[in-house]
């Protein structure tokens, strides 16, 4: 990849972490790039529409283009269509936040979701970002899909994050993941408490045709004291059954279709 096109991802990137828009000089100092470079990147990506300046401060903001691309690839796709429903009957079963994520190279990508939380807290993080693979439970479903080798070569490469950014359980070494791991292989589906952040829990189911390769997660979320682990044994059978009808609904997703067809 050239040099202008790392740095004006990069660019893109920085914006879509800071949506109350960003000055010349942040960009430039948090990038690590001179001002005249970095005001040539803005100026270029201002003139394909991805990138907007603010008239009152002068701040640099994303534009929706990127968004819109986003949206009109997952509808062309066909993945939500396929998923939705079954997501919405997860979540109306279970009370609390279903997910769907896909598999795209290493990456494991969130691309729908469906929220059954009608009162209390609502966990609902964003949507489109590429998993922690050591200390979630889509990453632990995904990884008991693969031998121990490949799931340590896969963490290895994504690394571990900062353990400060997650909850105090987050497994900080390749033994500590392991036991998620194949906890996780052990019984079809994983859970975490207080791994991803503080006071929440999770579990997820791959998303694979029998003895194949995952092409997606399903995951439950929600706090704590409502996601107890007596509730996540509860609803592992409507988990698992969801991600089995997935699998089975994904001929109708050309996205789907197609990462079935890569893995095979």
């Amino acid at each position: 990849m050239s040099s202008k096109l790392q740095r004006s991802f990069n660019v893109l990137e920085t914006l879509a972490a800071h949506p109350e828009g960003c000055s010349l000089s942040f960009v430039s100092n948090e990038l690590g790039i001179p001002l005249s470079v970095t005001h040539r990147l803005l100026a270029e990506l201002a003139e394909y529409g991805y990138v907007r300046q603010e008239r009152d401060h002068g701040d640099y903001t994303l534009t929706v283009k990127l968004v819109s691309l986003g949206l009109s690839f997952l509808s062309n796709s066909g993945v939500v269509d396929v998923a939705q429903p079954l997501l919405d009957g997860l979540a109306q079963e279970s009370g609390e936040l279903v997910r769907m994520a896909v598999v795209d190279g290493d990456d494991l990508v969130f691309v729908a979701k469906a929220q059954g939380a009608t009162r209390g807290l609502r966990y609902d993080p964003d949507m489109g970002l590429a998993v922690q693979l050591s200390c979630s439970a889509a990453g632990h479903a995904l990884l008991s899909t693969l031998s121990d080798e490949e799931a340590l070569e896969r963490v290895a490469r994504q690394g571990f994050g900062q353990p400060e950014e997650y909850g105090p359980q987050a497994p900080t070494t390749m033994k500590a993941l392991l036991a998620y791991v194949r906890n996780a292989r052990k019984r079809g589906w994983s859970s975490i408490v207080e791994v991803f952040a503080p006071g929440m829990s999770a579990m997820a189911a791959p998303v694979r045709a029998p003895g194949g390769p995952a092409i997606g997660v399903i995951t439950i979320a929600g706090p704590l004291v409502r996601l107890t682990e007596a509730r996540m044994e509860a609803l592992a059978p409507a988990l698992m059954a969801t991600a089995q009808d997935v699998m089975a609904a994904s001929k109708a997703s050309p996205m789907l279709a197609r990462a079935q067809r890569r893995k095979a």
